[in-house]
């Protein structure tokens, strides 16, 4: 396909697929002219990927480039691929680590890690991660959120084990790669998403709240018609 129905069908710009290009997060199609090229279903699905590790996931085209080329770097290795996705969903910007504060509520982690028996790798920068959470936690003052800590755990415990099962379950060795980027990125999105809706449906029936209405239709989408039809 040229360059023109890449973009219809992936609903990407052609400016933006050419920037991706030149970015190196799209593989080039086949030379067919000076300056046309010919793209496969490969690109479709490949652009279709970056996409949604962009505008959903909020991974910066940088971050995006290092998941591409984990891709093809560790095709075999999942738990490499693994880590080159976690990466790419670091926060860009660090609480300062160096205080006693932060340090004891690393080994606050470390301690978790080892009550749970994880198998967990200890340079690995997601302990960090969870200690930046507690440290802030600590300096607020909210005890009450780090009293749930066990709970946060064996509920990520839980979904770990069921969307570990699913990427091993398939047959495919490169659907299996790409879903471990998927399922870490957009997995942490829907998390967080769905974890909002929670929020408000427990503070509603714990309030005691009169259920609300129907969601909206967006704007611009056909509302429904009486009940019916006709």
């Amino acid at each position: 396909m040229r360059v023109g129905e890449l973009s219809r069908r992936s609903g990407v710009p052609i400016p933006t697929i050419k920037f991706y290009l030149r970015e190196g997060l799209l593989p080039p199609g086949v030379a067919t002219a000076a300056n046309q090229a010919d793209y496969d279903e490969e690109h479709l699905r490949r652009l279709k990927l970056i996409r949604a590790l962009i505008d959903v996931g909020g991974v910066t085209v940088a971050g995006a480039r290092e998941v591409v080329a984990a891709l093809g770097a560790h095709a075999n290795d999942p738990l490499e691929l693994l880590g080159a996705a976690q990466t790419a969903v670091e926060p860009r910007h660090r609480p300062d680590r160096s205080t006693a504060a932060w340090q004891a509520a690393r080994d606050r982690v470390v301690a978790l890690i080892a009550e749970r028996r994880w198998l967990i790798h200890p340079g690995s920068p997601a302990i960090d991660l969870v200690a930046d959470a507690i440290a802030a936690f600590y300096s607020l003052g909210v005890d009450e959120l780090l009293d749930l800590l066990g709970v946060y755990a064996e509920t990520a415990d839980r979904l770990a084990a069921d969307e570990v099962r699913a990427v091993l379950e398939l047959p495919d060795p490169a659907s299996r790669m790409e879903l471990v980027v998927v399922g870490t990125v957009l997995g942490e999105a829907l998390f967080n998403a769905l974890r909002l809706l929670a929020h408000q449906h427990e503070s509603a029936r714990q309030l005691g709240a009169v259920p609300p209405r129907a969601p909206r239709p967006p704007d611009g989408a056909e509302k429904p018609g009486p009940a019916g039809g006709g």
